[in-house]
């Protein structure tokens, strides 16, 4: 079974070798996805991190990578231990058979029809949704982000910002055009 890992945040740039030495080298030509930075990271003190979201991402091309796995279940252990996560927050698709999990089924098919083109029959991402309106009260918006961004302490802003100054440049959201623009 050929399995592919979707990428477009800190998995293509942070070093974790148990999880690197299960896959192979990332390639910029993964499907289309709706991407911004409007999930509120506890991790990161407060950074705003990548995710898929529907409503206020925008359309970008992710990364891949095909796991030197070939069970779906071992690669989707693989990365919920390097996303310290649980595993409801792993999405998946098994192309041939449909089983499936993903926070938004509207991705499902873009996924399978790009999974089909490139001859991979299943997939693993981290599923995390928006969280922004939950952990701030006001809604997403550009605007919005930015506030949240001034307010936080100067060591957390500086994760913040290194955290967007760090995704792929072929990741480009309205958020990382506006932030980008104040760093200037």
């Amino acid at each position: 079974m050929k399995i592919a890992i979707l990428g477009w945040g800190s998995l293509l740039w942070e070093q974790r070798p148990p999880f690197d030495n299960q896959h192979g080298p990332w390639s910029e030509n993964g499907p289309t996805l709706e991407l911004e930075f409007s999930r509120i990271s506890s991790s990161r003190r407060g950074a705003l991190t990548l995710v898929i979201d529907p409503v206020h991402g925008t359309p970008n091309r992710v990364a891949f990578s095909v796991s030197r796995r070939s069970n779906l279940n071992t690669a989707i252990a693989d990365l919920r231990k390097r996303e310290a996560t649980t595993s409801d927050r792993i999405g998946f698709l098994a192309v041939t058979s449909g089983r499936h999990r993903s926070y938004y089924g509207a991705v499902l098919d873009t996924i399978r029809v790009w999974a089909t083109e490139a001859n991979i029959d299943a997939l693993v991402w981290t599923d995390l949704p928006s969280n922004f309106s939950d952990r701030t009260g006001p809604e997403f918006s550009v605007q919005a982000a930015i506030e949240y961004l001034t307010g936080l302490d100067p060591a957390a802003r500086e994760i913040a910002h290194t955290y967007i100054r760090r995704a792929p440049a072929f990741i480009q959201t309205p958020v990382r055009r506006a932030v980008s623009g104040m760093l200037q």
